[in-house]
C-alpha cells in the first residue's frame, strides 16, 4: 500500500516524498508550529521516530525550525513548499482512508482489527523478544 501511495505522489509530480510525512505535515498545517514531542503525540509515534521523520522532512525542504517560548524545546513549522502540498496531502489522506474502508468491506477480517490484534500480541511479547529467540535458534542450528 505504501508503495502505491508513493507512486501516486510521483505521478502528481511530488518526487522523493515519503508517505510517512503526510500525518505530520497535515498536523502542522492545522495547528501551526509544534514541538517534536507534540507532533509525535499527535500522530501517535515515538519521539525518536518523529525526530527522524522531522530530520528527513527538513532535508526535503518541507519543515524548518520555529521559535518557542521555552529555549529548551525545538519546534518545527511548514515551509512554503510544504504548504503548497497540503491540499494534495489532505485529499490523498481522505482517499486512502476511503480505500481502506472499501478493502475492509471486501475481506472477512478488517485491516484495522489486524493492527489492533498485532499491537495486543506485541504488548504481550515484544517483537524484539520474538526475534531474538528465533535468531538464537538459527544460530544454534548453524553451529551444529
Amino acid at each position: 500500500m505504501d508503495r502505491d501511495i508513493a507512486a501516486l505522489y510521483d505521478d502528481a509530480g511530488v518526487h522523493g516524498f515519503r508517505p510517512r510525512f503526510s500525518p505530520a505535515l497535515i498536523q502542522l498545517a492545522r495547528h501551526g508550529p509544534m514541538t517534536i514531542r507534540a507532533l509525535a503525540d499527535a500522530v501517535d509515534v515515538t519521539h525518536s521516530a518523529m525526530s527522524q521523520t522531522v530530520a528527513a522532512m527538513r532535508g526535503a525542504g518541507l519543515v524548518r525550525s520555529a521559535h518557542t517560548t521555552d529555549a529548551r524545546t525545538r519546534a518545527v513549522r511548514l515551509t512554503p513548499k510544504a504548504g503548497q502540498l497540503v491540499p494534495f496531502l489532505e485529499a490523498e489522506w481522505r482517499a486512502t482512508e476511503r480505500t481502506v474502508i472499501e478493502l475492509e468491506e471486501e475481506i472477512p477480517y478488517p485491516l484495522s482489527q489486524v493492527v489492533r490484534d498485532i499491537e495486543q500480541a506485541l504488548r504481550r511479547r515484544p517483537f524484539r523478544d520474538r526475534l531474538e529467540e528465533h535468531l538464537a535458534e538459527y544460530l544454534d542450528e548453524a553451529r551444529r
